[in-house]
This record gives structure tokens, sequence and C-alpha cells, in this order.
């Protein structure tokens, strides 16, 4: 993604600095503020989340698998004159961290690009403090599960769910699939109960929207008047002693 300069691999912009959690948390998720929080953005290399974080007043680590992500990071850092954690791990394993560590974990668009979320959620829950913050963003299921060119005037189911979207044919590009990548489409019953599973409570979700009406057919405003591409999530890690089981008898 680097080498094709895709928009995700883009660094944060000095007006994005000026008013990084207006960027960051256009929902109010974060409540304000976040100074002195440690931070972890998980998967989340490229030079922009770290640098919002770190501008918002957090103490911030970057984790992802890409070093040439990290190499953004680095630069960025070296340009702006700023100091954060860049370590390179797979989101699967943060081994390297301990029990309680984290009072937010931020997670961008990055867990289709595995087959299992479980050991994911089980890592973010493990590494969160009580009452600690899982603020994620996963491609819809039928984002990944749609074709990106209409079919009779139609776009067409054409991933099984929990299968790897068919990727980019050479040349084809677009705002919805990332070059040179397998992405899966996981079903909610992974993203949603998958975080559930693992010991976080979900309080809130949202469905980016990225439709426009004026949009030409098949480019990524037109396709998501029919499907929303993200799910965007918002979890917290509760004690033992504050959860309250309750039961729902339908």
């Amino acid at each position: 993604m680097v080498q094709a300069k895709h928009f995700l691999t883009q660094p944060v912009s000095a007006q994005e600095l000026a008013s990084p959690l207006l960027t960051l948390d256009a929902k109010g998720w974060l409540g304000g503020n976040i100074r002195g929080w440690n931070v972890l953005c998980l998967a989340a290399g490229g030079g922009r989340q770290g640098p919002l974080y770190c501008a918002a007043g957090a103490q911030v680590t970057v984790l992802d698998i890409s070093a040439a992500m990290l190499e953004l990071d680095r630069q960025v850092c070296s340009h702006l004159g700023i100091n954060y954690r860049i370590i390179q791990g797979d989101m699967s394993d943060l081994s390297m961290f301990g029990h309680d560590e984290f009072d937010l974990v931020a997670h961008p668009v990055s867990t289709c690009y595995v087959s299992n979320l479980e050991p994911v959620f089980s890592e973010v829950a493990r590494v969160l403090r009580p009452n600690g913050l899982y603020v994620s963003q996963h491609k819809q299921p039928m984002n990944l599960q749609a074709s990106l060119e209409m079919v009779q005037g139609r776009y067409v189911v054409e991933t099984p769910v929990g299968h790897a979207a068919k990727p980019l044919s050479v040349g084809q590009s677009s705002l919805l699939r990332e070059p040179d990548t397998i992405e899966f489409a996981h079903s909610l019953d992974s993203i949603l109960g998958g975080i559930c599973r693992a010991g976080l409570i979900i309080e809130a979700i949202s469905e980016p929207d990225h439709a426009d009406l004026n949009a030409p057919p098949e480019s990524m405003g037109h396709r998501s008047r029919f499907i929303r591409p993200y799910l965007r999530i918002k979890a917290t890690k509760k004690s033992n002693a504050n959860v309250q089981r309750k039961i729902w008898l339908g």
C-alpha cells in the first residue's frame, strides 16, 4: 500500500493536528479529553493515528506488522519533532505488553487481514485496563461479499461469508479494497460476538456514511448508497464486580 501511495498511507495534515479529537472522535466517544491516557494504536502504522493521539496529549504506542507503514510514522515523528513508541508486531500477539496496560486501544480498519479474530479480541481485552475503551472500525461483511462492479445495474453478492473477498484484478483500483492483500469477509458474529466473547461490553455502534447521491456508478460514493462500507464500534472492559448479567427471554 505504501508503494502504491494508497490513501490510507497519507500522513496526517497540519490542519488535522490542530484539532486532533475532531478528526479522531467525531462521535464524542472518548469524552473530549484523553490527556495522559496510555493509548495503543493497534495495526495503525502510516503516520496518522500515532501523531493525532500524541497531539491530543496521550502517551502513544503504535503497533503494525508492516515495516513500511511504521517507517512513515518515524518520518512524521522526525518532521514534527514528536516521539512515541513504534513496534513491529502482529495484532493477534500482544505478548510484549502487560495485562491492564492501556486506557484505550484504537484499532482502525485491519481485522479483515486476519482469518481468525478471536486471538485479536482476546489480546485487546487482556491489555486493556478495567473500564478501558476499545474503539475499532471494521469492514462490513457485505462490503467484502459484494461485487465492486455492477452486473446488469446491480451490485451482486459473490463471496460467501467468512471467505476471502475477490481480489482486485491487475490494473483495477478501488477505495473499498486494498491492493495486494487478502481480505476476509468476517461475519457479524465473528466481529460483534467475538468482541463480547472476549469479555468486552459493546456500548455503541455506528456505520460511517460515505454515500454520495451524485457519485458515478461503481464509485465508493455510489456503492455506499446501498452498502455501508464500515462498522465502527465502541466497547468497554468492565471488571467482574461491575458486570450485571441480564438475560432476555423473548
